[in-house]
């Protein structure tokens, strides 16, 4: 419970206020000393190459050490043998280097989120802090060995996690829990999936652990580096604040779109051959072009050296090209190995017939003599990503040979460009292709591994796209992020173990998360309502929230609806918070019209500094996001707007973290069944 104004607890919150007022002036001196290394840094180094390296060390040391008056550097206080230790974002030091903050991530705060009264692991009393705009209000004890624990009935916690959304996703380093906490420490060797039903936090989950293996690995990690990948650009706009207000400032956000983006898209497919090429069978297609390229030689290698002349017969040349397939290296690197191997033959030849070791230059030299070169292009062809699809989409003979017994003969012609572009350079790319050119590139060469991947909205990844994030965490972990339930790409996965080994980790944790304590428990039971036609094995999500409201307001003829959707937007506004217009696609120009003849302004979702409290939000992009108020408009365009419409309908009516209002003239989809119906006017929180 939170602490009424008694004098010893004034006292106390005087105290706790002094230390908060404290730690911000010894973090502003933390930084004040990093600034002044970094102002000097180049004087002390003792080279230039040192001088950058000191330097990119101490300008990221400064950006983590950045002070936001309006976050509470510390939520929690832990008693411990006699011993206080604040629990906060970052660790804070005084000038003597003694802890008066420490970061969320060390191991002495784990016991903040998992002691117990039945495993108090050593503390008597747990603190949390109430604030507001980042003054210290209140504070909250549980007295754990006197066998006093609020959990989830703590005020404090529960206003923290109910706390109206504006701007940005924040973190939840104060209402991190118990299973949430395991999932954030485990090992940098484990990779895991999470399925997470709405609201259930499986985004904080992702973007905690990625600060919490920087801290643990830090060194590990700032050389292989941490990658999170998002569904699109509002979700990574969405995102973008936690991990810096955690003080991690060089993590690499990318969409699967940016991962591939090696050649510009001029082109369209159509829905045929874009689910094609996102099949997995490609990547077997693609394989087969490549290496097919490769020719048997049957003529020696002759080479003139001064007074010398040096031969390599067919029968050792085919043997270099055969010991060098069977390395199974990318292609580059085998082509290059066979090109060394032949020079390292003329080169024995040499130092035989004249007893002298060839210099660099002669080595050189031989490795780009016209007959070498020759040799190579026909045994090991040079090729590039955008040659190889080329040829394979253009170039009946070739597909042909590549995709026997793997295409059919109807799906090779689907695939087939109507006319083949007049050189590499003139093709015109499809979204599709570039799966292809990604593929392509990796059986070329080695693409860069970062030491841990995160990724968010994984259902709707395609087994190409995580064929393409597979290449780039080969040599490090993953953390997976989704929901089979908000699956609305055609490609959407039905089963996790599918997603995993496409992603090269088959043998990785699936972890469901089915607690939900962001989404209110009327609004979970009305989307769960649409599970049973979804086809996938997921359980029901359960909310500990009993705040929200949801009303479903109908009106009689679609020329009412606009009206309806103004007076539901209208009446939200009265309440604190964030409100989002979620329409179909098609119809977001007509709502957003609507609301600025009503002089309402609307900003996109991509609008992260806007100040506009309204947010018009196409359906098909609303994916991860979250607002306190929602409007939704017309839920039977969005179904009929795409295949998976229902699995669209799932989502968009799990956005809202304090009330839904459904707006429709349209019956809604059967799956909902009958629902209460409000007149227009009572919108969600109306009675707050």
């Amino acid at each position: 419970m939170t602490l009424p104004a008694q004098p010893d607890l004034d006292d106390e919150l005087h105290d706790e206020r002094t230390h908060l007022i404290e730690s911000r002036a010894a973090l502003g001196r933390m930084r004040g000393r990093a600034e002044s290394l970094f102002a000097v840094g180049a004087d002390v180094a003792g080279d230039p190459y040192g001088a950058e390296a000191l330097g990119r060390t101490l300008s990221r040391r400064v950006a983590e050490l950045a002070d936001d008056p309006t976050t509470p550097l510390f939520f929690g206080k832990l008693d411990i043998d006699e011993a206080k230790y604040h629990i906060g974002r970052r660790h804070v030091t005084d000038d003597a280097g003694e802890p008066m903050v420490l970061d969320w991530r060390a191991p002495l705060s784990q016991s903040f989120y998992r002691a117990s009264v039945r495993d108090p692991q050593g503390v008597a009393t747990r603190r949390r802090f109430g604030f507001v705009k980042g003054e210290l209000t209140s504070f909250e004890d549980e007295h754990l060995d006197r066998g006093e624990e609020l959990g989830t009935k703590s005020r404090i916690l529960t206003a923290e996690i109910e706390r109206p959304r504006v701007g940005p996703m924040r973190d939840i380093v104060a209402t991190i829990q118990p299973e949430q906490d395991e999932l954030v420490r485990a090992e940098l060797e484990d990779s895991i999936c999470v399925q997470g039903a709405p609201g259930t936090g499986k985004t904080a989950v992702g973007l905690h652990r990625a600060a919490y293996l920087l801290y643990l690995h830090r060194e590990r990690l700032r050389r292989s580096g941490v990658l999170i990948v998002g569904p699109n650009t509002a979700f990574l706009s969405y995102i973008s604040a936690v991990l810096p207000a955690l003080g991690e400032v060089e993590v690499q956000q990318a969409t699967v779109d940016d991962l591939i983006a090696r050649a510009p898209v001029r082109g369209r497919d159509t829905e045929a051959a874009t689910l094609l090429k996102h099949d997995p069978r490609m990547a077997e297609v693609l394989r087969r072009a490549l290496w097919g390229r490769l020719g048997k030689p049957v003529e020696p290698i002759m080479v003139s050296d001064g007074s010398y002349r040096w031969r390599i017969d067919p029968e050792p040349l085919r043997r270099i090209v055969d010991e060098a397939r069977r390395e199974d290296l990318p292609y580059t690197v085998g082509r290059e190995r066979v090109r060394a191997r032949v020079v390292g033959l003329l080169q024995r030849q040499s130092e035989y017939r004249t007893g002298n070791s060839p210099g660099e230059g002669w080595l050189r030299r031989m490795s780009k003599i016209p007959q070498v070169r020759d040799f190579l292009e026909t045994s090991w062809p040079a090729v590039t990503p955008e040659a190889l699809v080329v040829g394979l989409l253009s170039e009946p003979d070739v597909l042909s040979a590549a995709a026997d017994g793997i295409l059919t003969a109807d799906e090779q012609a689907v695939l087939l460009w109507p006319k083949a572009p007049r050189t590499v350079k003139a093709a015109k790319f499809s979204p599709a292709d570039l799966v292809l050119l990604d593929e392509a590139a990796g059986l070329l060469e080695r693409e860069t591994s970062f030491g841990h991947v995160v990724v968010d909205e994984a259902q709707d990844l395609s087994p190409m796209q995580a064929r393409a994030i597979a290449r780039r965490s080969e040599h490090g972990s993953i953390t997976l992020l989704g929901d089979l339930a908000q699956g609305t790409a055609p490609w959407a996965a039905a089963d996790w173990r599918d997603t995993l080994r496409h992603l090269g980790k088959p043998d990785a944790a699936i972890v469901p998360l089915t607690i939900g304590f962001r989404v209110p428990a009327v609004v979970v039971e009305l989307a769960n309502k649409l599970l049973p036609a979804l086809g996938v094995d997921v359980p029901e999500a359960v909310s500990l929230r009993r705040d929200g409201d949801l009303a479903i307001v109908a009106v009689p003829t679609p020329s009412e609806v606009d009206a309806a959707m103004l007076v539901e937007v209208t009446t939200a506004l009265e309440h604190e918070g964030s409100v989002a217009v979620i329409a179909a696609d098609t119809a977001v120009d007509r709502v957003r019209a609507h609301l600025a003849t009503a002089g309402l302004e609307a900003a996109t979702p991509d609008d992260v500094d806007s100040e506009a409290r309204v947010t018009v939000v196409p359906a098909t992009i609303v994916k991860g996001l979250e607002y306190d108020h929602v409007v939704v408009v017309e839920p039977a365009e969005i179904v009929a707007a795409e295949p998976r419409g229902l699995h669209r309908l799932y989502v968009v009516l799990t956005r809202a973290v304090s009330g839904l209002s459904v707006v429709h003239s349209a019956p809604l989809p059967g799956p909902l069944g009958p629902v209460p119906v409000s007149p227009p006017g009572t919108a969600a929180l109306r009675g707050a």
